[in-house]
């Protein structure tokens, strides 16, 4: 690989220089330009953040830094000058097939995946994975590279590491299968770390506790970082200088401090506004209603019994011993980190699942409580009429063979409700206006709507039947800042339109902060603290609750709360 001539070097603390990168991805009918002219410098031990809302080209430019740009997608104009000695070399003008650019990717520039799950394979161990990474970019021999993967596990505080090389990527959480992925990235010793949202689907703990180690390992091995992101407040803990992306351009570069307290640009501001928004409660007096739901000594075990293939007997307690009211009007916070029991209290309130032990009562529109947990399949339907679900993941929530008109109708067709088609088609129009979508699109199918349109969809089938009780599980988690803000305003607006009471399950603080009245803090399925929202989230008083509180990323960097995050240390039983 040669270097560019002299006249054409870096900066002396520049390592990595884009000017005016393009990429283009050319479609049947059209061409999409999803990264367009855009420039920027990474230095030496820097920082820089790329953050930008879903399809603002953040990943395209990053993938594009080691040739890894898939079909249809070209590079149409532009460099990336890569330091090599005194010159650069212009990863753009080298073949992605060649040995040059094989020689710059996971050598010289390690990639952090945004999903580690479907980034590893699930059929080869999480120590074969790293071990060939190894061997690629080192020569050493199978059982040198075994020691060298050990090694990674052991730097990314993977304990027992000499057993952990032979598991599978299934038997690791999420927090360990991205630690898997940064060792994979460092195992060539690149002085470039791109992580692509490596944090975006771990609750708040996990997280602090990945962006903490990245940090101590770029400071240990002197690498520069660009991290892709949609978290200002993971910008603003990590940041050195900032790149604001929108609609494939750079609106606005900067150091971290002036971007947050001296943004330029209207985007920026834009951003900003809805991250500081859902620091502050936007609920202000607290729903006295009656009960509407009341869930007592709750309980759900997971049990296996011995097999022949000698594997022992298993219980897990998912939730344990958990009781709650959810009062007519208000808006009930479920919290905790993941494998907390959240979601399975979702699943058991709808029954979709059945308790091991305790009662759940629901007051129906006549005012009488009926046991949730021996209704029949009459009653259980009427039930779930009355208290629908709001899924987490608007793309897989929604069946891509079926229309709008159809997805939010299901509901009014499996209840028996459908038979007119104009009646439904009107019912349609109106659930779909009242979520702000545009009634002319019901014929189209979800994959013609963004991301934050598909969760209204969902939301209006989920309103279909004139519900009085939402249960929402992570329903804003996979929605951009700005999204994320508007889904919430629409559901308290709903809320207050349809006397709607919420069961709000989330890993995220400040959404829980923003909607919820009350909130109870789930840790391995037991509710440890129950209160106001406001209480919770400023002055919580157990110390599980104020670890979670602690690791929530602040959207100011000058007062970095990470910094002094509290760490919990579960009891020891006796």
């Amino acid at each position: 690989m040669s270097g560019l001539p002299p006249t054409q070097s870096l900066p002396p603390d520049v390592v990595l220089s884009v000017r005016d990168l393009s990429i283009d991805f050319t479609m049947h009918d059209y061409i999409l330009h999803a990264v367009r002219q855009v420039s920027f410098d990474l230095r030496r031990g820097e920082t820089l953040c790329l953050v930008g809302e879903s399809g603002s080209g953040k990943s395209v430019t990053a993938r594009s830094l080691m040739g890894l740009v898939e079909r249809p997608g070209r590079l149409v104009g532009g460099s990336i000058l890569l330091r090599e000695g005194d010159g650069a070399v212009d990863v753009a003008t080298l073949d992605p097939k060649s040995r040059a650019i094989r020689a710059i990717r996971g050598k010289r520039i390690g990639l952090v995946f945004q999903e580690p799950m479907s980034s590893l394979s699930p059929v080869h161990t999480i120590g074969f994975q790293i071990g060939q990474a190894v061997r690629l970019h080192s020569g050493l021999s199978k059982d040198e590279a075994r020691e060298r993967t050990i090694e990674l596990l052991r730097q990314v505080e993977i304990s027992n590491p000499a057993a952990m090389v032979d598991r599978y990527a299934f038997e690791f959480s999420g927090g360990m299968r991205q630690r898997a992925m940064i060792a994979m990235a460092l195992a060539g010793n690149p002085e470039i770390l791109i992580a692509d949202e490596p944090t975006t689907a771990l609750d708040v703990t996990t997280q602090a506790e990945i962006l903490d180690l990245v940090r101590r390992l770029q400071v240990e091995k002197g690498m520069s970082m660009l991290l892709i992101t949609h978290d200002l407040g993971v910008v603003a803990e990590t940041a050195d200088t900032v790149a604001v992306m929108r609609y494939g351009k750079v609106v606005e570069t900067g150091g971290v401090d002036a971007i947050f307290h001296a943004p330029q640009h209207p985007y920026t501001r834009q951003l900003l506004a809805a991250t500081v928004k859902l620091e502050r409660g936007a609920r202000t007096v607290a729903p006295a209603g009656e009960p509407v739901l009341s869930v007592s000594n709750l309980s759900k075990v997971y049990s296996t019994e011995g097999s022949f293939f000698g594997r022992k007997p298993f219980s897990l307690k998912a939730v344990d011993d958990v009781s709650f009211d959810l009062h007519a009007g208000e808006n009930l916070g479920i919290v905790g980190e993941s494998g907390s029991g959240k979601t399975t209290i979702g699943k058991l309130l709808m029954r979709v699942i059945e308790p091991t032990a305790g009662s759940i009562s629901y007051r129906g529109a006549d005012g009488a409580m009926r046991e949730v947990t021996t209704l029949d399949a009459g009653g259980l339907a009427a039930f779930r009429r009355d208290v629908r679900f709001v899924f987490q993941d608007p793309f897989g929530s929604l069946n891509p063979r079926m229309t709008v008109r159809e997805i939010i109708a299901d509901p009014l067709v499996v209840s028996g409700l459908g038979q007119d088609r104009k009646q439904v088609q009107a019912r349609v129009a109106e659930l779909m206006t009242m979520v702000g979508l545009d009634p002319k699109g019901m014929e189209r199918y979800p994959h013609a709507f963004s991301g934050g349109q598909r969760q209204r969809i969902g939301i209006a089938r989920a309103l279909a039947l004139d519900p009085r009780v939402i249960i929402a599980d992570e329903a804003t988690s996979a929605l951009d800042v700005s999204i994320r803000s508007q889904v919430l305003d629409l559901l308290l607006e709903l809320q207050q339109r349809l006397s709607l009471s919420f069961v709000f399950i989330s890993h995220d603080i400040s959404v829980i902060r923003y909607f919820c009245d009350r909130v109870a803090v789930m840790h391995r399925g037991k509710i440890v603290e129950i209160g106001p929202a406001a209480e919770i989230c400023s002055a919580p008083r157990e110390p599980y609750t104020q670890s979670l509180i602690s690791a929530v990323p602040s959207p100011d960097p000058r007062h970095k709360r990470m910094l002094n995050r509290r760490r919990f240390v579960a009891p020891v039983p006796a």
